[in-house]
């Protein structure tokens, strides 16, 4: 390796030389290939090329140099491609770099072999200034090797007993500190207002001030109530995410003894593989599995380095969730339009075309894998329920904390409140309404005829979430 003062520069001759074989313009990618995009920023002196063919080299078969015991396999059959170079449309600092893989380099089933091999050392090459993993294309070959959603949409909804409609949801909050009887009768008061599900928020698990199996018993206790006032199918996402998977499974059979529907896990912070195995476990176990993507932001929010979340999105839904949260666009979270139905489409459907206006940079085929409900959740309420609607569909949960929870008259006003504004919304827009636009005409009838919804209306009328986003589709 040499320097200079005039900036870095990565390689000597003969390392440049090498690094440059896994550079293949104009191959034609197979259909059993892994494709992937990553947006580089290489380091002065280094060309487009050079740093392109090096993310090829380090993340399958390269090091930085030639070893001897490249002689003693098929490096043609087993190394990856770049294979094309774009522009990152109105940034001169950036480019794209195609890779294809062979899938021969990856463990069946394995979302942890993946990206171990993808966004593994390379992360840290010197020669890259920074570098992110835009989108991935994973060949049918690969997805039919993996369990996916442990039910899907369609028989969550049999199980639940709920059509036509988002299913609703609430996180209880505060998030911490509540006793387990409390947290139990904030459960009980949101369900018999109208919604279909509360949760437990990513970080209760099992501290001091309530047990984890203290909450399990009152939460259960809680449902079944509120399902014999109501009439309705409810749920509660019991938090199953422990410091080991033992403790994980133990929960999660206590649940099941419970009669409980629906766990919850944090699959980013608890890792690919304990979600795999817990996915498993509620396939086995005709348990529904809603997900959460605590620690997301710290990779994927910055858009020069990291992976992207749509990629989080893929790796979840082979590795295994019935439920995504997806972020909201209208809410408190980051996440722009079209780019969140890009990865609302990834969540829920069989094929996914290429659409860069989405961000999406690969057709994706997921063959006969069920989909999953996108989890509106983030600093939204009444006022957000027509955007929701129009932006998610009926295949999702609308789920609200502070907008149920904040209620001037409790728990159970603000669940109906939501009921009353998402049923107003869905006969609206089923009548042919222009939802969107006619939002406060809307709503104004609606609450005409619930209190309740008259209120949150006027508590929440000048809450707003209007920020720039961060991370900006490429194509903008």
């Amino acid at each position: 390796m040499t320097t200079n003062q005039g900036g870095a520069k990565a390689y000597s001759a003969g390392v440049k030389d090498y690094a440059l074989t896994y550079w293949a313009p104009g191959y034609e990618p197979k259909d059993t290939d892994l494709l992937a995009c990553f947006k580089i920023v290489a380091q002065q002196g280094v060309s487009r090329e050079e740093a392109a063919a090096a993310v090829a080299a380090e993340s399958s078969t390269g090091t930085w140099t030639t070893v001897w015991t490249d002689l003693l396999t098929d490096l043609e059959h087993y190394k990856g491609r770049a294979y094309r170079i774009e522009d990152v449309p109105g940034d001169d600092t950036a480019f794209f770099a195609f890779i294809a893989y062979p899938l021969d380099l990856f463990e069946e089933g394995s979302v942890v072999n993946v990206l171990t091999s993808l966004v593994g050392n390379v992360f840290g090459f010197k020669a890259i200034r920074s570098l992110r993993l835009e989108d991935i294309r994973f060949p049918l070959a690969f997805v039919i090797t993996c369990g996916g959603p442990p039910n899907g949409i369609v028989v969550e909804r049999d199980k639940m007993d709920k059509y036509g409609r988002p299913l609703l949801g609430c996180t209880i909050k505060p998030k911490l500190g509540l006793s387990a009887k409390s947290y139990g009768r904030a459960v009980y008061e949101c369900l018999r207002g109208g919604l279909d599900f509360t949760k437990d928020d990513e970080n209760v698990n099992s501290q001091p001030f309530m047990r984890w199996r203290d909450r399990f018993e009152f939460v259960a206790e809680a449902v079944k109530a509120a399902e014999a006032e109501t009439g309705e199918r409810k749920g509660h996402y019991l938090n199953v995410t422990a410091g080991t998977v033992e403790d994980m499974f133990e929960r999660a059979e206590f649940a099941k003894s419970l009669d409980m529907p629906i766990i919850m896990h944090d699959f980013f912070t608890a890792g690919f593989t304990a979600n795999t195995s817990l996915a498993n476990w509620c396939r086995r176990n005709g348990m529904l599995l809603h997900i959460h993507r605590a620690m997301h932001a710290v990779v994927d929010r910055n858009p020069y380095h990291g992976i992207h979340f749509r990629v989080l999105t893929k790796c979840l839904r082979l590795s295994g969730g019935d439920h995504m949260h997806s972020g909201t666009v209208v809410g408190k979270l980051e996440g722009d339009r079209q780019a969140t139905l890009g990865w609302i489409d990834i969540m829920r459907d069989s094929f996914i075309p290429e659409d860069r206006s989405r961000g999406i940079f690969f057709d994706q085929d997921f063959g006969h894998m069920p989909g999953m409900f996108p989890v509106a959740s983030g600093g939204i309420h009444v006022w957000h329920i027509p955007a929701l609607v129009s932006i998610f569909g009926d295949d999702s949960v609308l789920q609200f904390g502070g907008g149920t929870l904040g209620h001037p008259w409790g728990n159970a006003a603000g669940a109906t409140a939501n009921r009353v504004a998402l049923e107003a919304c869905v006969r609206a827009r089923n009548e042919g309404r222009e939802v969107e636009r006619e939002a406060r005409a809307i709503l104004t009838e609606a609450a005409a005829d619930s209190p309740a919804l008259a209120i949150a209306m006027e508590t929440w009328k000048e809450i707003k979430f209007d920020y720039d986003v961060v991370d900006k589709l490429a194509a903008e």
